[in-house]
């Protein structure tokens, strides 16, 4: 079958992630329904022949627009496809009370002409984003039963039409608890796993968001990084992860590790959906100051940029020292690079191939991370936003 050149281009992205991210590691869920369980059928993603599976945010939008799928069969189709599948996946937390009344309101809303880019999509956040009417509990005990209000980028996806359906399980506390813990393990959420291989696990920290996008258990999901969190599970599950620049996404609402890198960011099936989510949450938000640099060099619509042309003089830095044991798995993982590079300069990219790169700014990483956890997750902090919000000043 002919590939278009951007087809061309995230077969290669993705097949680099996999080759380099594929993490080599259970505890069931809860149930998170009442009603009684589907059989899991985790091949079938259609509904009304539509399959929701190998179809772009922007295509379920016409599919709705011309009465052929409604967000609530989209909706239920999800919490459905949750309820089978969360048990051997632990990929969920918990699950939206109002899901199915929001898809009624955003129903409504369509037919009324609202054509927000997000009206009606079902979408499932990380369990360290703030949203009402959900706990938040960063996969803690401690947190548990904290119920806060959204955060800014929840706002922001609501505002745009989204549903947000579901908490992602996640490593505790982002994975910064301590040295030995397990990627996708959390004392509340257990530990979720690969949907490819269910005995290893999907990397992190946003390892449910991660296998939530996999495995089809939303439209599209929402990680945080620190330092690989977004795209070391987009990796593993074969999915496209976006870590925004630093202030793009606002960090308001967002449990805590390092206000100098973190931030939420997109996870998707395709290219096209990461895009459009990660338009729908910019904005200059009054709780998080690095948000101001956006103004005049933010977009609400990245799909714009989904061209042929998108690559033509971009310069694309290529890191290899260090991401990888070269005697284990470098015969595998360097031809792919080098055919990644050769695709890229083929697009009209200048690809800056270093090999060895001075890592030595990294050394005290951990030292810094450890002072800032300190600043921005106290329990003074906690207290001072009556576990209503976690806010990064």
């Amino acid at each position: 079958m002919h590939q278009t050149r951007s087809q061309v281009r995230r077969s290669l992205v993705l097949t680099t992630l996999l080759a380099l991210l594929l993490g080599v590691a259970g505890a069931a869920a809860p149930s998170l329904a009442a009603k009684p369980k589907p059989d899991p059928k985790p091949g079938d993603t259609k509904i009304a022949g539509i399959d929701v599976d190998r179809t772009t945010i922007p295509e379920l939008q016409k599919f709705m627009d011309k009465g052929k799928l409604t967000s609530v069969e989209l909706t239920n189709f999800y919490l459905d496809r949750i309820d089978a599948l969360n048990d051997d996946l632990n990929a969920v937390i918990t699950v939206s009370p109002t899901a199915e009344a929001d898809a009624h309101a955003a129903d409504v809303a369509r037919s009324g002409g609202d054509d927000r880019p997000l009206l009606g999509i079902p979408i499932i956040v990380k369990d360290n984003i703030d949203t009402t009417g959900m706990p938040t509990t960063a996969g803690s005990w401690a947190l548990a039963g904290s119920t806060p209000g959204d955060a800014f980028i929840a706002a922001r996806l609501k505002a745009a039409g989204a549903i947000i359906i579901g908490k992602a399980n996640l490593s505790e506390w982002a994975n910064f608890r301590s040295g030995p813990s397990s990627s996708g393990w959390s004392g509340i959420g257990g530990q979720t796993n690969m949907p490819y291989v269910l005995d290893r696990n999907p990397c992190g920290s946003s390892s449910g968001s991660g296998v939530v996008a996999a495995a089809d258990l939303a439209v599209a999901a929402v990680g945080t990084e620190t330092d690989g969190s977004i795209v070391c599970p987009s990796g593993a599950n074969g999915v496209v992860g976006i870590k925004p620049t630093l202030g793009l996404w606002s960090r308001a609402g967002v449990v805590p590790i390092s206000a100098d890198q973190d931030t939420a960011g997109p996870m998707a099936r395709n290219v096209t959906d990461a895009a459009v989510l990660l338009g729908a949450a910019t904005g200059v938000d009054a709780n998080d100051a690095a948000t101001t640099a956006q103004t005049g060099h933010a977009f609400s619509n990245y799909t714009q940029f989904l061209d042929d042309d998108a690559l033509d003089g971009a310069r694309i830095g290529v890191w290899r020292a260090g991401t990888y044991n070269p005697d284990f798995v470098g015969p595998v993982v360097e031809p792919i690079l080098d055919d990644v590079i050769d695709a890229l300069e083929d697009e009209g990219a200048e690809v800056v191939d270093n090999t060895d790169i001075d890592l030595s700014a990294t050394e005290h990483e951990l030292d810094a991370l450890l002072c800032e956890f300190k600043r921005n997750a106290s329990a003074k902090a906690l207290a001072r936003c009556g576990h209503k919000g976690y806010f990064i000043v």
